[in-house]
């Protein structure tokens, strides 16, 4: 894991000359901030310096410090020849960035997708903690922590500690996508871990990405097959002891008629996460509430009581404070 520090802060470094934040520098406390920022500015300028140096630059220009994020990121994927250049940026999100990459020697296709996250201080991970209930703590080879030191760090939450944890959350996307791509679930091959990012198959061609469930609007035939084919998916995660956690038409790619599910870190297990059956009727209820738009009539709540029980798993009505939606009637 690189712990460098520049990347915590390139963000903010590049927002830092806008009109609504310049205000904030009045007080004497973002004064000081300011000028840590122009110090760390100065050593990221050099880290560029070297980046440049190392690495050839890439087809896609990336923003003002970007690049030295992006290419500590995955310049050991360069130079082991997973990929050989960056073609574009696919997606930006709150906790990791999508590039679209020209593939290297280690893979057949001609078209790869690396997964970069977000520098920990930058992802939005407030209820991160409702996902890590039960899960066993991995590495950065997708392996258990056992050491120590390292469980006391991240049970006091030093940096060191978080930095653990940050990796752990990573591993966890690989781990699973290795696991359910194996058991033949409709999501994108993955080929390898970096030390911040992931990289796996991409969904779309040069001209265009897959586009997510959410931006299609679907005949009602094609929508009740579709619909059929996410809860198959459904059932296969829970048939392999996994709850996708996050699931929505917004984690689910559309291309050529097919669905590809995406996004596993906050994947929780049926055993051992207390809010497992609320975590997992969530997940279909919202796909759910999707396919009900495009005419495909359900009753999630039957669907997630179903497919439970035929595992043989306890159905806990616990639910969460943080799972409620106070204006939904169903959960009120």
């Amino acid at each position: 894991m690189n712990n460098n520090p520049l990347h915590e802060i390139y963000e903010e470094l590049d927002n830092a000359q806008s009109e609504s934040k310049r205000a904030l520098f009045d007080t004497p406390l973002m004064k000081k901030r300011l000028s840590k920022k122009r110090q760390m500015e100065e050593r990221l300028f050099l880290r560029a310096q070297s980046v440049h140096a190392e690495i050839p630059k890439f087809t896609y220009k990336a923003a003002r410090f970007e690049e030295v994020w992006l290419l500590d990121s995955i310049g050991g994927l360069y130079e082991s020849k997973w990929i050989t250049d960056v073609l574009s940026k696919v997606k930006g999100g709150k906790e990791a960035s999508v590039y679209l990459c020209a593939a290297g020697d280690s893979v057949a296709d001609k078209l790869v997708a690396a997964k970069i996250y977000r520098p920990r201080t930058l992802r939005n991970l407030k209820n991160d903690q409702q996902y890590r209930q039960g899960r066993t703590d991995l590495d950065s080879e997708g392996k258990a922590v056992i050491k120590d030191g390292d469980l006391h760090a991240m049970a006091k939450r030093t940096a060191y500690g978080e930095e653990l944890r940050h990796q752990s959350w990573i591993s966890y996307e690989f781990v699973s996508m290795q696991k359910l791509f194996e058991a033949g679930a409709d999501i994108p091959r993955p080929y390898t871990l970096a030390s911040n990012a992931l990289l796996m198959e991409y969904v779309g061609d040069e001209s265009a990405s897959a586009p997510t469930l959410n931006e299609m609007r679907l005949e009602r035939r094609e929508a009740l097959a579709l619909f059929e084919r996410v809860i198959h998916n459904i059932d296969l995660l829970l048939k392999h002891e996994i709850i996708h956690g996050d699931l929505s038409a917004y984690n689910i790619l559309y291309w050529d008629g097919q669905i590809k599910l995406i996004d596993f870190p906050q994947v929780v297990s049926p055993h051992t996460n207390p809010n497992a059956f609320a975590i997992f009727s969530r997940d279909v209820k919202r796909v759910c509430e999707y396919f009900a738009k495009q005419g495909v009539d359900s009753d999630p709540r039957r669907i997630a009581r179903d497919l439970w029980a035929g595992y043989g798993y306890p159905e806990k009505e616990s639910v969460p404070r943080s799972l409620i939606d106070a204006d939904g009637m169903d959960d009120r």
